[in-house]
């Protein structure tokens, strides 16, 4: 069986330094591969050029990227990926790239491809990064198996101390 993750990085990373972790993107990778069979996962970041080092780290460790172009708007750089991660995962659906997927966000806005996702029976399960944080509609409104990584972390993660987060590290919101 095929399958694939598909990550919103601005929510998974704001949500697990917001819990004090600093994920271990190779571990992170190996985790997803053991216990999901993940062949692959994608990244969706927002592009910005002086995290080149980033990207490349994320990439030897095994991630697919699709960058969204940045905006700076008043110092704040934005990069909303959403429509790509919908748009990527449903054209692989189509071109039958995974035979079941998750969907790796906490977010509202993808609880309608979550939905679709398993009324085609090829939605093996959503991770939400926070249990706190995660959207009414992917945890209340559908159906859709849910599970919180807030219990997983320790196994993919270093701890931070409180004056080392930084909600937006990566630079992008």
């Amino acid at each position: 069986m095929k399958i694939n993750a598909y990550i919103d990085s601005a929510n998974l990373h704001r949500a697990s330094n917001e819990l004090g972790f600093d994920i271990d993107y190779k571990k992170f990778r190996g985790w997803l591969r053991q216990k999901y069979g993940v062949e692959k996962a994608y990244i969706f970041i927002g592009l910005i050029p002086k995290n080149a080092k980033r990207y490349d780290y994320l990439q030897r460790c095994g991630f697919i990227l699709i960058f969204k172009e940045t905006i700076s708007v008043e110092k704040i750089i934005k990069g909303n990926c959403d429509a790509e991660l919908v748009l990527n995962s449903i054209s692989d659906f189509y071109k039958k790239e995974f035979d079941k997927c998750i969907l790796i966000s906490g977010d509202g806005d993808f609880a309608c491809l979550a939905e679709f996702l398993q009324k085609e029976n090829a939605l093996l399960n959503v991770l939400a990064p926070n249990k706190n944080k995660c959207s009414f509609l992917l945890r209340n409104k559908y159906a859709v198996e849910l599970m919180f990584l807030n219990e997983h972390y320790h196994k993919f993660s270093n701890k931070i101390s409180s004056k080392e987060k930084a909600p937006d590290a990566d630079g992008s919101a």
